[in-house]
């Protein structure tokens, strides 16, 4: 590839960018920087040199005011004779020289510009050297003209040599801000392809690819990081959808069938209104059944959504608990079993009660069917109880349980332990319980319950209302209908 077309795609990246006006912002500043700076100098510098040459003038005046013109031209000459930097020029009225190293009186001092910068031959220095001077005139007592100046020719080179110094760093930081930004560019241009590469990797159809982090730790790692943990959720759905979408084709594919055969037996029937009648009544009873998975579906699409949470008001939950075990303790005795409730005095929490009862009645009825499967004597215990998180409802049985690799899957929609399918059940119970649980803040564990299954749903603290900041509300019998949706 040509050296532009790579420096193209680095030169439109932001880092290079930022990079350019960050340097030409310090250039910048750097400049004015030094040029105050050498202007101030030079200022010091020359204020010092005219400081010196005007207390030597008043000086000389002042002698010459005292003893005359002829005093001050021997004194001139002397100074003249031991001067190393100093220069001097004394001339009478008439302009004659008298005295002074100046060879000649420089023609850009005079009475109308008594202060002036010059240029002036160094005889000590090598023939015609032209150096430069700061100096002053001043008319003398006679009409005379006194000159005295002071060589600056190595502060003009100071100032000069200080002047190349700073252009040559400011070239260097540019050229050095310039490659800091073609590599910062090149860095992020480097790991931003990373990412998309990444990303035509999964629109291909590979969701398992992810972003590779670099290790450093920066906004780079950690905007990879959300993005990958968002591709995980993404996965887990598509993976949710697909095993979903499969489970609806063979769940409800069966009660389908079921429910065309029906009627296509009643038609075929010799009896009759009689057939007809009764394979109208088993068809309504399957669509129940049907209209029950989809009302539950509906219901988990709902929770998790959020689309409930503004329906909270203030109740007993220990009542609450023991109107759902009341109402399923018939159920229990036709299987044979019985509900141990042991609760805990008033815990009034502001929650949604018809959700929190619905995830209690599917967490007995699931206890109390598999319980009575697997030919459990022991009964069903439903708890109650405040701890330091929260407050938490326990329903355990001894029944067979959920092996503990599958204890989280159960907790899906559509998922149902039994391989072949053949039990009653819709896989939509302890997921309803989850979606509960996750729009109240709260979770749920299963857990061994040597045998049997102990599901624990925990709702947070921050939902427990104390007796003064509200009454709890009047419970009420949960649904039966209701308390079914979803169970399995």
């Amino acid at each position: 590839m040509a050296l532009p077309d790579r420096i193209g795609p680095l030169a439109r990246t932001t880092a290079f960018r930022l990079a350019l006006l960050y340097v030409a912002l310090f250039v910048a500043a750097s400049a004015l920087i030094a040029a105050v700076l050498i202007w101030r100098t030079n200022a010091l510098l020359t204020d010092q040199v005219l400081r010196a040459l005007r207390g030597e003038r008043d000086e000389m005046i002042l002698a010459a005011e005292v003893r005359g013109l002829e005093p001050l031209s021997a004194l001139v000459a002397e100074r003249s004779r031991l001067a190393t930097g100093t220069l001097y020029f004394l001339a009478d009225g008439r302009g004659n020289k008298l005295a002074g190293n100046l060879s000649r009186k420089p023609p850009e001092l005079d009475a109308a510009h008594p202060g002036a910068l010059f240029t002036y031959a160094s005889a000590s220095r090598g023939s015609g050297q032209q150096r430069t001077a700061a100096g002053m005139a001043t008319a003398t007592p006679g009409g005379g003209l006194l000159i005295l100046a002071r060589d600056v020719e190595d502060q003009k080179r100071l100032a000069e040599t200080i002047r190349r110094l700073f252009l040559w760093c400011f070239g260097f930081l540019t050229l050095a801000g310039l490659g800091g930004g073609m590599l910062a560019g090149r860095i992020l241009l480097k790991r931003i392809e990373a990412v998309a590469a990444t990303s035509r990797t999964i629109m291909a159809g590979d969701l398992a690819r992810r972003i590779p982090l670099a290790g450093s730790g920066d906004e780079i790692d950690d905007l990879a990081g959300h993005l990958n943990a968002m591709l995980d959720r993404i996965e887990q759905l598509m993976n949710g959808m697909r095993e979903v979408s499969d489970n609806i084709a063979h769940d409800l594919k069966t009660p389908l069938n079921r429910l065309r055969s029906r009627a296509e037996a009643a038609l075929r029937d010799d009896r009759g209104g009689e057939a007809w009648r009764e394979g109208l009544e088993r068809t309504i009873e399957e669509a129940d059944e049907i209209i029950k998975t989809f009302n539950a579906l509906l219901l988990i699409a709902r929770l998790e959504a959020g689309a409930v949470d503004q329906s909270f008001d203030t109740f007993d939950l220990a009542a609450t608990v023991r109107d759902v075990a009341e109402l399923y303790e018939p159920v229990a005795e036709e299987a044979h079993l019985s509900l141990a409730v042991a609760v805990c005095e008033g815990p009034s929490v502001r929650a949604n009660r018809e959700l929190i009862g619905q995830a209690v009645a599917n967490l007995i009825d699931n206890a109390i069917k598999y319980a009575a499967r697997a030919g459990a004597e022991a009964p069903v215990e439903v708890v109650v109880a405040e701890v330091a998180s929260g407050v938490e409802i326990r329903v355990a049985d001894r029944g067979p349980g959920i092996a503990s690799e599958d204890r989280d899957r159960a907790l899906r929609r559509f998922v149902r332990l039994d391989v072949s399918r053949s039990k009653p059940g819709t896989g939509l119970g302890l997921s309803l319980v989850a979606a509960v649980a996750r729009l109240h803040g709260g979770s749920v564990r299963l857990e061994d319950n040597g045998p049997g299954l102990k599901a624990t749903l925990v709702l947070p603290a921050r939902l427990i209302v104390s007796k003064a900041e509200g009454a709890p509300g009047p419970t009420r019998a949960i649904d039966r209908e209701k308390t079914h949706a979803g169970s399995g």
